[in-house]
């Protein structure tokens, strides 16, 4: 799969199970470990850990191994690293907390 498809495989994926304020940065030549990211908010610890399952299962599914999973336990801050595309599902407390769009987008 393409970054670009694998990109949109994920924003659909995420919107699938109503992951909120979804957004791609786009971090090529800001960043020598991603070429994407994607950052969404859960509305529980519940709900952003049943993202990032739901995701890493349909990625399989499609045959893109998943090559870490962070965050899980506790579910404030799931990480999900597909190599190309990293995806960064986040309560929204967190996410105002450490505002990754403003640091990434400078």
């Amino acid at each position: 799969m393409q970054t670009n498809e694998l990109v949109a495989f994920v924003t659909d994926k995420i919107d699938d199970l109503k992951g909120r304020d979804i957004v791609t940065l786009d971090v090529r030549g800001k960043s020598s470990v991603t070429e994407f990211m994607v950052i969404c908010s859960g509305t529980s610890t519940r709900h952003a850990k049943s993202v990032a399952g739901y995701l890493a299962a349909a990625c399989k599914k499609a045959g893109v191994q998943p090559l870490g999973i962070e965050g899980e336990s506790s579910g404030e801050w799931v990480l999900l690293d597909l190599d190309s595309v990293v995806v960064h599902v986040m309560l929204e407390e967190t996410r105002d907390f450490y505002q990754l769009e403003k640091l990434w987008s400078a």
